[in-house]
């Protein structure tokens, strides 16, 4: 998959701002995003830490785009814009402020139309990079609100993409079916067909209780709408990925037993469940993918390495090309 997205955007020129530009691991894959002209990477921060983190690890950076909020010429220029955007909000002291701030600037930069996308979260916490892309960037027509999905790949293994792990904390049973879209057609553009499970501690009504309740009333009303994909619920997971079990559980499903996209109940189950699929499945787990924005804004786990920062940067630039 990673292969198919360098072939569609190298050389292209697609500009990635990366909020952390001092951090070892953004400048290490910034340099092989440059040097394998994949796409065009902006780091941002104080000029002298980025380049004190590349001297003390001996890289090379000439080449590579480095941009201080501090230096920015035309900072009157973005403080006014985030004034207008921010509708009453924010004052022009508060607006300076939040602009000096790398990740807000790097949001307002995308905004501006000076980077096609930003990539951050590798120090950032998930509300750190996400609130200024819903202040600024805002959802696009028709979402009404911002999901995740990690896509999960091992060799030899089918990919697998789970949602929402990251941004949701507990979704209503609108929200869920809101997910559930965008993580279909994100999981479509990169190349994997869905067949959609909405997980639960229950199979078609096995058990009862409030969250199973919210996962069936998701599902019905997915399966009353004219989709293109597969999708059952609420359905346990044993049922979702084993065909043995599904025939015993859910005879009459189309998908059960051969799900690759699975929607969680709420953030907990949704994070633990990516990372136990990762640590000790051995899945790489690429995400979190932002869903439901009006431009490419992703954000990093702050345990991702520089492997997981070239292909999130990756994703990120390929966004550019896609009905995001």
């Amino acid at each position: 998959m990673i292969n198919t997205l360098i072939e569609k955007i190298k050389g292209k020129g697609t500009r990635i701002v990366f909020t952390e530009g001092s951090d070892p691991r953004i400048l290490e894959a910034a340099i092989r995003l440059h040097k394998e002209d994949i796409l065009v990477p902006v780091l941002l921060g104080n000029r002298a830490e980025i380049m004190g983190t590349a001297n003390a690890h001996g890289w090379d950076i000439e080449g590579i785009e480095t941009l201080d909020p501090i230096e920015y010429k035309n900072m009157d220029m973005m403080v006014s814009k985030a004034i207008e955007l921010r509708k009453g909000k924010m004052d022009e002291e508060q607006a300076r402020a939040a602009c000096l701030k790398t990740n807000f600037f790097g949001t307002m930069y995308v905004k501006l139309g000076c980077a096609d996308g930003l990539l951050g979260g590798a120090t950032y916490s998930t509300a750190d990079t996400v609130r200024p892309a819903l202040q600024l960037i805002k959802t696009k027509p028709g979402n009404s609100i911002v999901s995740s999905c990690f896509i999960l790949m091992k060799d030899n293994a089918e990919t697998l993409v789970m949602g929402d792990c990251s941004i949701n904390i507990d979704p209503t049973a609108d929200d869920l079916v809101e997910i559930t879209l965008q993580t279909a057609h994100t999981v479509r553009q990169f190349g994997i067909e869905p067949r959609v499970g909405l997980l639960s501690y229950s199979t078609l009504g096995s058990a009862k209780g409030t969250s199973v309740a919210k996962v069936n009333e998701a599902a019905t009303r997915l399966k009353r709408m004219p989709l293109d994909f597969g999708v059952e619920g609420e359905i346990q997971f044993d049922c979702a990925v084993a065909p043995e079990v599904a025939k015993l559980k859910a005879p009459d499903s189309k998908v059960a037993g051969n799900i690759n996209t699975f929607i969680f109940p709420n953030i907990d189950s949704g994070n633990i469940g990516y990372k136990i699929a990762a640590r000790l499945g051995q899945y790489e787990a690429i995400g979190p993918i932002l869903q439901g924005l009006n431009a490419p804004i992703n954000d990093l786990s702050r345990g991702c390495n520089a492997e997981e920062v070239f292909k999130m940067a990756i994703v990120t630039a390929a966004q550019k090309f896609m009905d995001i």
